[in-house]
């Protein structure tokens, strides 16, 4: 079993998924806010895959990075890093472009 690794990151530094390009749901972002305000205080920590050029593209989690970087800008998350890609994905956009 591969062992789990966590780091410390600026959620607006993350890179979408193509299923998620433009962003978090609206709706779903509100929803969230609406529960949870800006506390970050128990929230899972996002899953993220390590892209070959370094760079982190998000799995599981992109409405919660998306609700720190919008509310809480330059406060870091943990994220859990779930696996390497062998692809670039750098020049997907990131959580900051799209807020």
């Amino acid at each position: 079993m591969q062992k789990r690794e966590f780091i410390q990151i600026d959620p607006a530094r993350l890179r979408l998924p193509g299923s998620r390009a433009e962003g978090a749901d609206p709706v779903k972002l509100q929803r969230q806010f609406d529960e949870f305000g800006i506390s970050i205080e128990g929230m899972p920590p996002p899953e993220v895959k390590r892209g070959s050029d370094g760079e982190f593209l998000i799995f599981d989690g992109v409405t919660r990075a998306t609700r720190v970087a919008k509310y809480l800008p330059g406060i870091k998350i943990t994220v859990e890093i779930t696996g390497n890609l062998k692809a670039i994905v750098g020049n997907r956009p990131s959580i900051g472009e799209k807020l």
